[in-house]
């Protein structure tokens, strides 16, 4: 999706503003006498607001989104806003709602695009949360959820050609992905393959490559990654490698759960930094 200017974008979210304005404006001219069935059923029609109103109104709680991630969401399919016979954009009570879960279980849960997804696929409303698999969180501590399922796969795969699609990425940045060891892909018939998580890391860095983050700069999140993976192996080795099948379920679940606290951690330890940066 190539970029607006400013001036452009200032256009699109004046005339998003205009068309959100319409449903008022016929509710006007039905009170005036166009019909009392019109304007009763125009009155209890529920406000819609423009893309640029939704971030106002999220901003206190989300103070960076941003119209373009909105939009992204809306790409990857997650959000279905109703549209004006010009195209423009308008979000009912409900997309608000819908949007301010999806952003709670990113920041708060750590979970992927595909999982979130599922997750509202599955009835997930705003406020719901849920526990890890095997938690046992105890009173007044939150229960964290795994950001990515160890024990299934889907099993799909997707082409070069489907990535680029669905992640707006370049493929010069796919390919510098690959030189660098951040995704690396799985070659069929000569054509080379990404799973599920490897599409979502490109996702990710797309959107990171808008601020100049280049593959070469992501070498410090493999390394950091290893390096996790790593010591969270040596705690539950013995356990995953147990013959016994309880056992080597039980220790999954508890890698999971261990994820799920060091990826909060380190969130927390990320904006502790930043905060000192900014201030």
């Amino acid at each position: 999706m190539a970029a607006r200017t400013p001036q452009a974008e200032a256009r699109a979210q004046a005339e998003e503003a205009a068309a959100a304005v319409s449903p008022r404006a016929k509710s006007a001219r039905a009170s005036a006498g166009e019909g009392e069935g019109e304007s009763s059923e125009s009155a209890a029609r529920p406000k819609s607001l423009t893309i640029g109103a939704v971030c106002k109104a999220l901003a206190q709680e989300f103070p960076d989104i941003s119209i373009s991630k909105i939009r992204y969401l809306e790409d990857q399919k997650l959000l279905t806003p109703r549209r004006t016979p010009g195209g423009y954009r308008l979000y009912g009570y409900g997309d608000v709602a819908r949007l301010r879960t999806i952003l709670r279980m990113q920041r708060d849960e750590f979970l992927p695009l595909r999982v979130i997804r599922q997750e509202l696929a599955a009835g997930r409303s705003d406020g719901e949360a849920t526990p890890a698999p095997g938690a046992r969180p105890r009173e007044g501590m939150r229960a964290l959820r795994p950001s990515v399922s160890v024990r299934e796969a889907t099993g799909a795969l997707y082409s070069l050609e489907d990535v680029l699609d669905d992640t707006k990425a370049e493929a010069k940045l796919v390919r510098e992905l690959e030189e660098y060891g951040v995704v690396k892909g799985e070659m069929r018939g000569g054509v080379r393959y990404f799973d599920e998580t490897e599409r979502e890391i490109v996702a990710a860095v797309a959107e990171l490559a808008r601020y100049g983050v280049g593959g070469r700069n992501l070498r410090v999140f493999r390394s950091s990654a290893d390096r996790e993976a790593n010591l969270l192996q040596q705690i539950l080795a013995p356990a995953l490698r147990s013959r016994n099948p309880e056992r080597r379920k039980e220790a999954v679940e508890a890698l999971e759960n261990l994820a799920a606290v060091a990826t909060h951690l380190k969130h927390l330890l990320l904006v502790r930094d930043l905060r000192k940066i900014a201030n």
